[in-house]
């Protein structure tokens, strides 16, 4: 199955969807209407959910050239990563700074630690949260870097022993490492709740080495997929099972959070509610992908949340700040009517910047991309001795 037929399929869409609605509501919580206050307490997920999709989907797209005995363009998938985020994730942070009404919080962190993809790691929480949600992004882009490295290495001499050691290790490790961090350093004697979160934020749940899990299980089904297709056809044919599944182990994983937002007060969930959120958002891609099930069917306008997905990402939130000064009657009210406002201009706003800079740029890669293999196959054939 390729990517492009992957990318495609109406289950993975309606995840997509899923992932940016939860985000959406999530940040805007106090902001809607008190009926959405359920979805909000666990939207913080829709982050988790994406990072599986680009385990997913990335890791198909490093592991295909391999399966079909090609030698992985390690180049030319850095290129593409850099068409598709970039513009659009340059094009906000230069209004965030050109523009200071636009900022939906005071503090943003110095430009360079936006450009070098360290806001996670550096963030001076609670003092520099302005474009605070650009964590996640960091983390994909420190995923996009090193994982090629990764694939190549264990490609070398592929095996399912060594590819189960390192899947056990990095899930494992982050278990150890969060709870060295919440019980050593958040949960440090002395330290009042405010400083207690600050620590929390700062050293376990922004940081790219603690939140692993999403992406390590979204490379595991890829992998299954790509290497291991006896094994999925076992169970390709059970996509309900496999969304039950899902959904019973991540019902865990929140229950472990009290079905709230992680806190130094829910240790189990700080240590085993991300790898199992994680996982049962891994057999939910599978019930995406498989053969049949309720995410085979096409829901009406999850393809187009899912196109502007990134678009709504990086600017909800920003938006619902304009509004806000524009329309001072939206202030404190948690009416549908102001819950279909911020919702009407948060996708008109993001429809803008897909069509303005997402698109075009996607447009150049494919172009550029274009202009690569016909390159490659023209120097193919001059170098063909029989030509």
């Amino acid at each position: 199955m390729s990517s492009e037929k992957i990318f495609r399929l109406h289950g993975l869409d309606a995840l997509r969807a899923l992932a940016i609605v939860s985000v959406m509501i999530f940040h805007l919580q106090t902001s809607l209407p008190n009926a959405l206050q359920v979805i909000g307490n666990i939207g913080w997920v829709g982050v988790d959910l994406f990072f599986v999709l680009s385990g997913f989907l990335i890791g198909s797209q490093l592991l295909r050239p391999f399966a079909a005995g090609r030698k992985l363009d390690v180049t030319g998938f850095y290129i593409r990563r850099a068409y598709r985020i970039l513009p659009a994730y340059l094009a906000v942070l230069l209004l965030y700074f050109a523009v200071p009404g636009w900022r939906e919080r005071p503090g943003l962190a110095a430009p360079w630690k936006f450009v070098t993809f360290t806001a996670n790691l550096v963030m001076n929480y609670p003092a520099e949260m302005a474009f605070s949600h650009s964590w996640s992004l960091c983390i994909e882009e420190h995923f996009y870097l090193l994982l090629p490295c990764f694939v190549i290495w264990q490609m070398r001499r592929p095996a399912v022993w060594k590819t189960m050691v390192l899947v056990a290790s990095v899930i494992l490790g982050g278990i150890l490492l969060r709870g060295w961090e919440l019980f050593h350093v958040v949960l440090a004697p002395g330290l009042a709740d405010e400083e207690s979160w600050a620590l929390l934020m700062k050293r376990i749940y922004y940081p790219t080495y603690c939140r692993l899990d999403g992406l390590v299980c979204g490379i595991v089904l890829a992998s299954i997929l790509t290497f291991r297709p006896a094994w999925w056809a076992k169970v390709s044919h059970r996509g309900n099972a496999l969304f039950a599944m899902g959904m019973v182990i991540f019902g865990a994983g929140i229950w472990l959070f009290n079905g709230k937002y992680p806190s130094f007060e829910t240790p189990a969930g700080i240590l085993y509610g991300f790898p199992l959120v994680s996982i049962g958002f891994a057999f939910l891609v599978s019930a995406a992908v498989a053969s049949n099930g309720l995410l085979r069917s096409r829901i009406p306008g999850a393809r187009t949340l899912a196109t502007l997905a990134f678009s709504l990402y990086l600017t909800h939130k920003e938006v619902a700040h304009v509004d806000r000064r524009i329309f001072p009657w939206l202030e404190g009210n948690t009416g549908w009517l102001a819950a279909g406002v911020y919702a009407v201009t948060c996708l008109a706003f993001a429809g803008s910047l897909y069509l303005c800079v997402e698109r075009p740029f996607l447009l150049l890669r494919d172009r550029h991309m274009e202009r690569e293999r016909s390159r490659e196959v023209s120097v193919g054939v001059r170098l063909d001795p029989a030509s």
